[in-house]
């Protein structure tokens, strides 16, 4: 008694694994695309927030915030205005938005702000509209 077993998949298999996988790629993939740039834009408004809480508590301190030109420096090494630096600074190092561009810093602010703090985001440059907007602390 010779039988012979064959082993493997067939066409009908075959093309069923295909469309199904087809159909998945449909539905994920433009879920997926572009999302790094709204994550981006995400990581770089909590960026901003956590500079601004630095912000808060230099002025909680010192009585006022750091002029333009002190920038936000004075949050890392101590300002030759500042009266009360803490050790370690208010921050560890100055961080840059996830373009790796510095975060923009103007003391007193526009519009009667003390202070304006903002990302150029994606483009680098003032300005831009979508996804290369300007990106500001509220």
């Amino acid at each position: 008694m010779n039988k012979s077993i064959q082993q493997g998949f067939t066409l009908i298999e075959v093309m069923v694994v295909v469309v199904i996988l087809g159909i998945l790629a449909a539905v994920i993939i433009p879920n997926v695309i572009g999302k790094d740039e709204q994550a981006r834009r995400t990581l770089a408004t909590t960026s901003l927030s956590n500079v601004a809480n630095a912000l808060e508590m230099y002025r909680l301190d010192n009585h006022k915030y750091p002029t333009t030109q002190e920038g936000l420096e004075a949050l890392v090494n101590k300002a030759a205005s500042a009266k009360v630096f803490p050790q370690g600074g208010y921050l560890k190092s100055l961080p840059n938005d996830p373009w790796d561009n510095p975060i923009q810093y103007v003391s007193p602010g526009t519009g009667g702000k003390s202070y304006d703090l903002y990302s150029f985001a994606s483009d680098g440059q003032e300005g831009g509209e979508g996804d290369n907007a300007d990106i500001y602390h509220k």
